[in-house]
């Protein structure tokens, strides 16, 4: 090889080195490498809520902090809508790696699905317009119009057990709830006090209010598919961490400030971290 192709040769390696470290700088792991999936709401204010390219609420919080426990930046999450109906699907289907959507832990459910944690426990409410002095608990419904979302089970445990003659209206999601409760359309919206909190904040414009009657036990736990016992495992220690180092409670904080909501002392914020044996929804 003459003088002159060395140099040449010596050129090109000089500026592929100058390449790779340039990208170097936005490091690789931020914007490659392997990527998680996970399953969230995207219409819950305070929970689990999708604006543009933004995401916020609670349940994202909590996704984002397990992820980064997991080895996974926030540039590597992938998020994908979980609606309520089609959460089991999404799971056995390797659809996600996991959901975190306000999935309460049921029976029924852990026949087909299982569960990380518990990572917050809820109570099933009410949500009325604040004007309506004739809803004060869940008995006041028989013969009114009570919302609730396809696929989730809150107003049947209302029908089942207080309201027989509740008429039930099932949308899309909790917003076009909300704005079917504002319009008169319906008298009440039902789902957990976290969500309702949140609808109150953002979409009620001072018109709603929660009843603070909670008449369930809802524990909310991660799904992942059947028989994933490792990545339960690693879920529960990071969400034992998340208790243990603050960021559980700053992150319900950040979730639900300024709507005065507090969740029960007494459950929250969850000490055993192990689906298997924590409560499953419980009547009040």
């Amino acid at each position: 090889m003459n003088r002159v192709a060395k140099k040449i040769l010596a050129a090109v390696a000089a500026v592929v080195s100058l390449a790779t470290l340039t990208g170097c700088g936005t490091s690789s792991a931020e914007t490659s490498g392997p990527k998680i999936t996970i399953g969230i709401k995207y219409d819950q204010p305070g929970v689990g809520y999708k604006e543009g390219d933004n995401y916020s609420g609670f349940d994202v919080d909590v996704a984002r902090y397990v992820a980064k426990q997991l080895g996974y930046s926030e540039k590597q999450i992938v998020w994908k809508e979980a609606p309520s109906a089609q959460r089991e699907a999404l799971l056995q289907n390797g659809d996600v790696d996991f959901i975190i959507a306000s999935y309460s832990i049921t029976a029924d459910r852990k026949k087909v699905v299982d569960f990380a944690g518990p990572y917050f426990v809820a109570g099933q409410d009410l949500l009325v317009r604040s004007d309506d002095t004739s809803i004060k608990s869940a008995k006041d419904l028989n013969g009114k119009n009570l919302c609730t979302v396809s696929g989730s089970t809150s107003a049947q445990v209302i029908k089942d057990n207080f309201a027989k003659s509740v008429q039930i209206m099932e949308l899309s999601g909790y917003a076009e709830c909300v704005t079917a409760l504002i319009s008169g359309t319906v008298d009440a919206v039902t789902t957990d006090d976290i969500i309702l909190a949140g609808l109150a904040h953002a979409k009620g414009n001072g018109l709603l209010k929660v009843l603070g009657q909670p008449f369930t036990k809802e524990t909310y736990g991660i799904g992942v598919k059947k028989g994933d016992t490792q990545l339960i495992s690693k879920i529960n220690a990071a969400l034992k961490k998340m208790v243990d180092d603050g960021s559980w409670n700053k992150a319900l904080d950040s979730a639900t400030g300024g709507t005065g909501y507090t969740p029960n002392k007494e459950w929250n914020p969850p000490k055993n971290f192990d689906a298997e044996n924590s409560d499953e929804t419980v009547r009040q």
